[in-house]
């Protein structure tokens, strides 16, 4: 997802040119022109990636507990990370977005096993 999205897109463009990304640099005290992993999954130096981590079931987006009291101080402290370039609101919305997607997702992952699991039973 990382890859493909826009903080993806712009490190695979510039991750080469040292003027937009200087590896001699502690994390700290880089400049980056977008953020890589580590930046966001090791914050702060932490070396527990999944912390900061968007693993949807580990932040309570599964369908039997999504949104889920219990996963408020994760899914705060996951958006707090955004909040470091973007509007504490974009965090948020783009949060939002993402349980509707696990959402989208779950129904169309049941939708395909059943189409699946049906030519099993018709012996395709």
């Amino acid at each position: 997802a990382y890859d493909i999205g826009p903080h993806g897109v712009v490190y695979q463009v510039n991750k080469w040119d040292p003027k937009q990304f200087d590896w001699t640099k502690k994390l700290a005290d880089a400049d980056y022109v977008g953020p890589t992993c580590q930046y966001c999954h090791m914050r702060g130096g932490h070396h527990n990636v999944q912390r900061f981590g968007t693993v949807y079931t580990s932040m309570g987006m599964s369908m039997a507990d999504r949104g889920a009291p219990i996963w408020k101080e994760k899914r705060d402290r996951w958006a707090s990370v955004c909040d470091d370039c973007h509007s504490p609101r974009f965090a948020k919305e783009n949060l939002q977005a993402l349980d509707e997607s696990v959402k989208d997702a779950g129904l169309k992952y049941r939708e395909t096993f059943k189409v699946a699991e049906d030519l099993l039973k018709d012996g395709v």
